[in-house]
């Protein structure tokens, strides 16, 4: 498999496109009437400050990553005795999401070029990966368990890198405009921030399954529940897809449209975070948003030791919310 090319026609995916409406469409949820509070009325456990801006959040067995700029850094935290226990620099800026596996947080950097590298979650040694980088900024990387997985170019090559080697064993073209892959349920989801859909990919041959539709612009998702969660930016809705039918279920208007943004599943609950709408949690079962806290704050979040991790990004700060607190304020309004 090593160095081999799996492409799909732009004819296939235009057929398969065309068949949405029928097999994918995605169908509005009813609302509920949320809860909005202030975000002044979660006290955090503790908050830990990065540098200049702090974004996107990984979790490992035994720590919580986040990224910053001023430095280019990855910060690995501890989350049970809440104390930062490294500063990890980085050749570059931290831009296209933290993925953990294989012994390493895998870190796609915006630099002059773009680059990959591996952060050895023991040592903190810094591993650059050859000749690879991410697309974009604001896109993903995903690991499955032989594989990781990141978008490489503005072409929509899906690259299936080898953790051992550093290498490119595969590539597949996906829908121009996706950059965010996420592993699940022996799939590769990739969402297209430039159109409307989900492109589903088998993680283990690197076969196209079927393109899904979502909401417009869907950027970041989650997993949980039975379902692959999709952060619309476009219109600022979180659309549900079932992971055995691979067909879109309900969609959830959640008002937060707009770049940046955050997405993750902890405790039975779907979390969003985005730029002053800080945190939104909506039902895993029923996808209904229950309640949303507002105020500064936000952009990206982890679920990790019975919290939730939320970033300030233009504090540069990352803080420890107590999930049971939260959810026992929500249901208590």
């Amino acid at each position: 498999m090593r160095n081999s090319s799996s492409r799909i026609g732009y004819a296939g995916i235009i057929a398969m496109l065309q068949t949405l409406c029928c097999c994918g469409a995605a169908v509005p949820g009813e609302l509920a009437s949320p809860a909005t509070r202030s975000i002044a009325e979660l006290t955090p456990t503790v908050t830990i400050h990065v540098g200049k801006t702090a974004d996107w959040v990984a979790v490992s067995d035994d720590a919580v990553w986040v990224g910053s700029t001023g430095p280019n850094a990855v910060s690995q935290i501890d989350p049970r005795a809440n104390k930062l226990m490294a500063t990890v620099p980085l050749p570059g800026d931290p831009c296209a999401g933290l993925a953990v596996g294989f012994g390493g947080l895998w870190v796609p950097l915006c630099a002059k070029p773009n680059a990959l590298v591996r952060v050895d979650l023991r040592t903190h040694a810094v591993t650059k990966v050859p000749a690879i980088g991410p697309a974009d900024r604001e896109g993903g990387i995903t690991t499955s368990p032989d594989s990781v997985w990141m978008i490489v170019d503005r072409q929509a090559s899906l690259a299936r890198i080898d953790p051992n080697s550093a290498t490119i064993r595969q590539t597949i073209r996906v829908p121009p405009g996706s950059y965010n892959p996420l592993y699940s349920a022996g799939q590769v989801w990739v969402t297209r921030a430039d159109g409307e859909e989900v492109t589903v990919v088998n993680a283990e041959t690197g076969e196209l399954s079927t393109i899904v539709r979502s909401g417009p612009k869907p950027r970041f998702l989650t997993a949980g529940g039975g379902a692959v969660w999709t952060l619309n930016q476009g219109d600022g809705t979180l659309t549900r897809i079932d992971v055995q039918t691979r067909r879109a279920t309900q969609t959830t208007a959640l008002g937060t449209p707009g770049h940046g943004g955050d997405i993750s599943f902890g405790g039975g609950m779907v979390w969003t975070s985005m730029d002053k709408v800080p945190l939104t949690m909506v039902d895993g079962a029923t996808g209904l948003l229950l309640c949303q806290w507002t105020g500064p704050g936000g952009d990206a979040l982890g679920i990790a030791d019975g919290a939730i991790w939320l970033t300030n990004y233009k504090a540069g700060t990352i803080s420890r919310i107590e999930l049971r607190d939260t959810v026992r304020r929500c249901k208590g309004a």
